[in-house]
């Protein structure tokens, strides 16, 4: 945008000035007595206010700013709490109330600051200030996921709430008051997973060394007739390099990528048959060097052709159900040619233990090409980027239904095999 016309005007008037003389001014016209930098008036004789002279303001009640007399007129109201946050109002087009559209937080100390302006034209100005009551032993409490730390670029946040939460207005309440900032420019959302859980995600993964730091601004906000938010603990996360694991069931195969390079393809046996590997976007949950897998803990019968009691090594677990990617050190003839396991991902031992090295927490790993089903969103560990950016936007209470709209809804997931 050019700056030339304003250029010409300041020095028009500068030039004109000049040539009138001091007092007279050709670009303001006549001084007012009553400018915008006069110094505002007391208006205290002026406004009224519906908490004027209580201890404790119920929060409950709306805030109601009144003009007292035909003389002047409200301008503008805001009023904050210690946080800063503020209360969304209305204000009457002939100026004479102002009163509160957005709840007030219990337990909180308010500064109401409300601007006037008398027939003449001149500023007023009137601060309140005044404590909220506090809620009582009902509330909401959230607890954020996971623990702090550095974690690969899919790991979703999570948000666990104390008690549940299923009106459409009031999830939508707790929504907003969650706040995620991010190093890196992202676009996110929250999605509601039942009453009691939230995830929130980027469109795509996280950007590689980013950090992001989580918290609510709930405490004292009123969710229900009957709870109001508690006071939360802020999270803060570190993302490392963008770690992904392709395992492709058709070619046998597993192609580990870094930062969008591939540095190692791996043969692998997957699931065979009856027990085929899920399809779908995993993310990793966790990495035990050893771990006693016994049939009986996914319901294969003692005995049969398929049980099994093991010693694996250098296990990292996709899904609470079961599924690793582990050492098979009794599949390597099989590995890169046939699928042949209960489902994990199995390779030989030296190259398990360069994989389990290699990622860490939060890495992906996405299989393709399996005859087994899809991996559901929730309940068997983090699916939740096999939902499309419109799907996830679905689960939003602010910019959807608020509501788990995910196909086949949350997983029950499978016993856990015996540790």
């Amino acid at each position: 945008m050019s700056h030339t016309p304003r250029t010409r005007t300041v020095l028009s008037c500068t030039v004109l000035v000049a040539a009138l003389g001091a007092g007279l001014s050709a670009c303001g016209g006549e001084a007012r007595g009553n400018s915008l930098t006069a110094r505002p008036y007391d208006a205290a004789a002026h406004v009224t206010f519906n908490t004027a002279g209580a201890e404790r303001v119920d929060p409950d009640k709306p805030l109601e700013v009144t003009a007292k007399d035909k003389d002047s007129r409200i301008t503008d109201v805001t009023a904050t709490d210690g946080l800063g946050r503020q209360v969304a109002g209305a204000l009457s087009a002939d100026g004479t109330r102002w009163h509160s559209t957005g709840p007030l937080a219990a337990a909180a100390d308010y500064t109401v600051r409300v601007a006037t302006e008398n027939r003449d034209g001149a500023p007023g100005l009137k601060t309140l200030r005044f404590h909220t009551a506090d809620a009582g032993k009902n509330r909401l409490k959230v607890t954020f996921g996971p623990k702090a730390g550095t974690y690969g670029v899919g790991q979703p946040i999570t948000a666990e709430l104390s008690a549940p939460v299923k009106d459409k207005a009031a999830r939508a309440v707790v929504e907003r008051s969650l706040k995620v900032h991010s190093s890196e420019d992202v676009e996110g959302a929250w999605y509601w997973v039942d009453s009691k859980e939230l995830h929130y995600r980027p469109r795509t993964y996280w950007p590689a060394h980013s950090k992001v730091d989580v918290s609510a601004n709930l405490n004292g906000v009123k969710v229900t007739d009957t709870l109001r938010g508690a006071d939360a603990k802020p999270l803060s996360l570190t993302f490392g390099d963008r770690v992904e694991a392709l395992v492709d069931s058709g070619s046998h195969h597993m192609t580990v990528r870094k930062n969008g390079k591939e540095i190692k393809t791996l043969p692998v046996t997957t699931g065979k048959p009856g027990f085929s590997t899920r399809n779908g976007i995993k993310v990793i949950l966790g990495k035990e060097s050893f771990v006693r897998m016994r049939s009986g803990s996914v319901g294969i019968a003692a005995g049969s052709s398929d049980s099994y009691d093991l010693p694996v090594y250098w296990a990292t677990r996709v899904t609470w159900s079961g599924e690793y990617v582990h050492a098979a050190p009794w599949s390597v003839g099989s590995q890169g040619s046939a699928n042949t396991s209960h489902g994990c991902v199995g390779m030989s031992t030296g190259n398990a233990h360069w994989f389990f090295d290699t990622v860490r927490e939060g890495d992906i790993v996405r299989v393709i090409n399996s005859e087994g089903e899809e991996m559901a969103p929730f309940g068997n560990g983090f699916g939740d980027w096999n939902l499309s950016w419109a799907k996830w936007g679905e689960g939003s209470a602010v910019t959807g239904s608020g509501r788990n709209t995910a196909p086949g809804g949350v997983e029950q997931a499978r016993l856990r095999p015996q540790l």
